[in-house]
């Protein structure tokens, strides 16, 4: 620290407008270089006046640090530590690896000095059992608490995951009134959908006298997070944060096809524009045959090679073990790549005998544990060949005594290569010296994207060992053209940022009315979430003046009189619609859809036109080739009757192609006229504009751009012929038969608005469309500011209100609670349920379904509860289990529809098919005693998705069991304790080697 010099500056609270933590400020510590090592600052409540110290206090401070390190700290770790010695609370925001343990480990040393309790939450059970073992070996008083496993719960040092933390909040536990530190790692998951509310219902619930460390990655906005902490709980919280990387990164592209690697991005951050190109033009062409469909997604040709060629990753991994650049860690994004690359290596070994000997050794002594049976797993017997060649596989499908094998193996250096997915980057430290990212683009569920720069961060924080690489590598394979700008922003763009994923459940909601203290509306105003909505309303405010000014400086002459023309433009164009909707429905057009047929539609319209105004659409010409149903409907829609199907009709027009910036190509309708290219594109009945009654003869084979070309100048020839009095269309009463009230009514309205339009004094006004388009833009300003302040108006009262009372109705409806918010007996139930559907869970338990059925039947049918994977093939289970699904999902449809009728937003038959039974007869079997082995033989799915799935079921037993106990069910309490014994055994519930 000698070498530093410090500078002091106190942020407040109502410094909103605080410049990024990336920023060179006044309070940053800075090396003798001028470089910035890491930046300090503190959020303080409101109101807040920062202690001063006297003698007394400074002697204390001053006093024997209560754990000194062997090593000498980084100038984030001292700054952090400080600020827990003074027993301030503190948010540490660095990247992976940067080595963050340090200040969680002087917080639990100062906390078991003072004879205090300490709690460290981590967001995943297998990252709470190795950070207990690495406690343990430094202090003895620590314990241990997941959904899985429960070790010494009295001590001073508890490690657990953050829903249980939550859960012993929401209980009381006489624990939490002794808790002097809690430590959030990863407290970035805060912005995970699905569990993210966990960390702030425990940050808000937290006692009032306790002091927190806050360990995340990097994130932008931790000021704003550290501010938010500060004024819930009225205390300092500072910020420490580095971008510092004690070993710096260089980024290479590797192109498909390619031999070599070219640098993108160098150690200092600087990206290599001119490399970057050169590796772009390396690519090979990849054509529809280099590519496989497997699973339903298609997967890229770049990890495999032609007859009698070595694949790229082959030659990637190769090239690195020569260079010396191992170990290394392969990232891919689906769990069968993973195997699928590993299986190419056969050809590689990466370990001396000895090694081999040892990895043997350490594998089989941690199998010992299992049964004879379970060793014979095909997962168990298949990776110990590739483990003693050092190659090795991490992911969720993995048995998880097998994960554990694997990442102690590579701890031990004795795996050399690993394909792993995304979930490794997270948790325990475990750098390598290069990190290949063997695709850039991932599927999120959805959809096929590109890798975000905070998940590149996140995983490339893996390259690089301190103490033994003078630089980490990180290498991107690339099989498709990757434009500079998308490049960039992966390689150089900044962390994603902390932001709420904050919502209600019933579970949340019914703890909250049942404890002493517990007020929903408390809850939802301390959230963070509310905190952002509060924050944004002066950025709302300053947007909402300068629309207000631009739409106010906007004079229009005689602007009352053309408001009125407007208007009726308005209602001209809305009864167009109308009319056009009834003569295109496919019960009138359909047999009017022949190939050959000249038909008018609308032109594709230009993103910047949409502030203009027309007085009419613009419109094209084109042939109909043919007319076909829109697919991809439910069974519901299918049917349906054809005429209110959705139907699109394949037309040749004249097209613009090009492409966005993410390389997605874009086609626009354009003019006849227009430049562009002959093309068959697909247009929804709706785009329509009009039928021609003449039809022409089209070539068979459009493929051939001639023939295309052709046809559209026999287009261009028929409308130069009818320039005059225009195209004979079809008339919709006499040529279509259309026969509807509604339609002639619309007409007569039409033709009495064109009367008016005739007549109006504004009519022949000069520049009439410009000053339409002028007052458009002004209505649509106005339309803005009413928007801006309405999010405004929505953000200023409590987030949530209207969903909250929505939810409540719910609650009353189904008997959870009464009309004065007093927790009834389903909802003593609910409130012990949080790792699974509570409300249906509980409706299963009080419709009595669960008392009549065999323990084996009821745990299968509780697997429905557990599974969120979506399998193709699954087994289907047998008769009796699939007529317990349906009692089940009956259950669950009510419950939805109860849900919808409380104004809940609710897709009913989503909701229902949530509940998949997919390992329904793989549970079924288990509970019935057969082997792990025998199982996997039929059952389609990952071993250790399996186990998880079972071992979350546990976790919903015991859930269970507390609550049967709480309403005096002792039947159901000692059926669900069977259930429990029927199915934690052998290899499900092997312990952790972490324990």
């Amino acid at each position: 620290m000698e070498s530093l010099k410090r500078k002091s500056l106190e942020g407040t609270m109502e410094d909103t407008e605080s410049p990024p933590l990336k920023q060179h400020r006044e309070n940053d510590l800075v090396g003798l270089d001028g470089s910035v090592a890491c930046v300090h600052d503190v959020s303080y409540p409101e109101g807040y006046v920062p202690r001063v110290l006297n003698s007394t206090m400074a002697t204390q401070e001053d006093a024997k640090p209560a754990k000194e390190f062997p090593f000498k700290l980084d100038p984030f770790q001292s700054e952090a530590i400080r600020c827990i010695h003074h027993g301030e609370s503190v948010m540490v925001s660095a990247h992976t690896s940067a080595g963050k343990t340090v200040v969680a480990l002087y917080a639990i040393a100062m906390s078991l000095q003072n004879k205090q309790r300490v709690i460290y939450t981590s967001p995943i059970k297998a990252l709470s059992n190795q950070k207990y073992r690495e406690f343990k070996e430094e202090y003895s008083d620590v314990g241990l608490m997941t959904g899985d496993v429960t070790i010494d719960p009295n001590a001073s040092c508890l490690v657990m995951t953050t829903e249980i933390w939550r859960s012993m909040q929401y209980k009381g536990s006489e624990v939490i009134r002794e808790v002097a530190w809690i430590i959030f790692d990863e407290v970035h998951y805060m912005r995970d959908r699905e569990r993210g509310v966990v960390w702030e219902e425990s940050i808000v619930m937290a006692p009032k006298n306790s002091r927190f460390v806050f360990l995340s990655a990097t994130v932008p906005n931790a000021k704003e997070f550290a501010d938010w902490v500060a004024k819930v709980h009225q205390q300092p919280c500072h910020i420490v944060y580095t971008d510092y990387r004690p070993t710096p990164l260089q980024h290479y592209i590797f192109p498909s096809g390619g031999s070599g690697l070219y640098l993108a991005v160098d150690e200092k951050g600087k990206f290599r524009e001119d490399s970057f190109q050169k590796a772009l033009n390396a690519l090979s062409p990849i054509t529809e045959g280099d590519r496989k469909r497997e699973n339903g997604k298609w997967q890229k040709g770049l990890v495999v090679g032609k007859a009698g060629e070595d694949s790229d990753i082959f030659k990637m991994v190769k090239m690195i073990i020569q260079r010396q650049y191992d170990p290394v860690i392969c990232f891919s994004f689906s769990k069968m790549e993973c195997e699928s690359l590993a299986m190419q290596m056969a050809k590689m070994d990466l370990n001396d005998d000895n090694e081999k000997v040892n990895v043997e050794t350490i594998f089989w002594s941690a199998m010992d544990m299992l049964s004879d049976d379970d060793k014979k797993l095909p997962q168990v017997s298949n990776l110990l060949p590739i483990l003693k060649r050092g190659i090795g596989v991490h992911h969720s499908g993995l048995l998880p005594i097998l994960k554990e094998v694997i990442e102690i193996l590579f701890q031990e250096g004795f795996i050399k290569c690993l394909f792993a997915t995304e979930t490794f980057s997270i948790g325990l430290n475990m750098p390598a010296k290069t990190v290949v990212f063997t695709n850039v683009r991932k599927f999120d569920g959805n959809k096929f994207r590109w890798i975000s720069s905070g998940e590149y961060i996140q995983m490339s924080g893996r390259a690089g060992r301190r103490g033994i690489d003078e630089r980490g590598i990180c290498i991107l394979m690339v099989d498709e053209k990757l434009e500079p700008s998308t490049a960039k922003m992966m390689l150089k763009g900044s962390a994603d940022p902390l932001n709420s994923a904050f919502h209600l459940s019933y579970n949340m909601l019914l703890n909250q009315i049942r404890s002493e203290d517990g007020d929903p509306e408390n809850l939802l105003r301390n959230s963070f979430y509310q905190f952002q909505a509060d924050r944004a309303i002066p950025d709302l405010e300053k947007q909402a003046k300068v629309l207000e000014e631009e739409r106010d400086s906007i004079i229009i002459e005689e602007e009352d009189s053309l408001e009125n023309y407007y208007s009726l433009l308005q209602q001209y164009k809305i009864l167009k619609k109308d009319v056009r909707d009834i003569v295109f429905s496919p019960k009138y057009c359909l047999p009017f859809l022949q190939p050959g047929r000249l038909v008018c539609i609308q032109c594709t319209k230009n993103d910047e036109s949409s502030s203009s105004f027309s007085i009419k659409d613009e419109v094209t010409w084109g042939v109909i080739i043919n007319f076909e149903r829109v697919t991809g409907l439910s069974e519901d829609d299918v049917n349906k009757k054809a005429e209110d199907a959705n139907y699109t009709v394949d037309v040749l027009t004249r097209c613009r192609v090009h492409k966005d910036e993410v390389a997605k190509k874009i086609i626009k309708i354009v003019p006849l006229k227009d430049p562009g290219e002959p093309a068959v594109i697909s247009v929804p009945i709706s785009q329509i504009e009009s039928l021609s009654s003449v039809r022409l003869i089209i070539p068979k084979d459009l493929l051939p751009l001639e023939a295309r070309e052709n046809t559209l100048k026999k287009v261009s020839e028929v409308l130069s012929r009818f320039a005059k009095g225009g195209l004979p269309l079809l008339d919709p009463e006499d040529d279509m038969k259309v026969q509807s009230g509604s339609f002639k009514k619309a007409v007569r309205r039409i033709e009495a608005l064109e009367n008016l339009f005739e007549k109006h004094e504004i009519a022949k006004s000069l520049l009439i469309e410009q000053k339409l388009t002028v007052l458009h833009k002004k209505k649509e300003l106005t339309a803005k500011i009413k928007s801006i302040r309405k999010t405004m108006r929505s953000s200023s009262a409590l987030a949530f209100k209207d969903e909250l009372k929505a939810r409540k109705r719910v609650l009353r409806r189904l008997g959870y609670i009464t009309s004065d918010d007093v927790v009834e007996l389903k909802g003593k139930v609910a409130c012990e349920i949080s790792s699974a559907d509570e409300l249906t869970l509980t409706e299963l338990m009080f419709s009595g379904v669960l008392k009549d059925m065999k323990v084996e039947e009821m745990v299968a049918l509780l697997s429905c509860f557990v599974w969120q994977e979506k399998l193709l093939g699954a087994t289907k289970p047998g008769e009796e289990l699939e007529l317990l699904l349906t009692q089940l999902h009956d259950i669950a449809r009510r419950v939805a529809k109860v849900q919808l009728e409380c104004k809940v937003q609710i897709d009913v038959e989503n909701f229902v098919s949530s509940f998949r039974c997919d390992i329904m007869q793989a549970v079924y079997d288990w509970a019935k005693g057969s082997k792990f082995s025998t199982i996997m033989q039929f059952a389609q799915v990952f071993e250790g998705s399996l186990i998880r799935a079972i071992r979350r079921l546990e976790e919903v037993l015991q859930q269970l069991i507390q609550a049967a106990k709480s309403i005096g069910e002792t039947h159901l309490e000692a059926k669900f304790e069977e259930a429990i014994t029927k199915i934690k055994r052998d290899i499900v519930f092997a312990a952790s080697l972490y324990l």
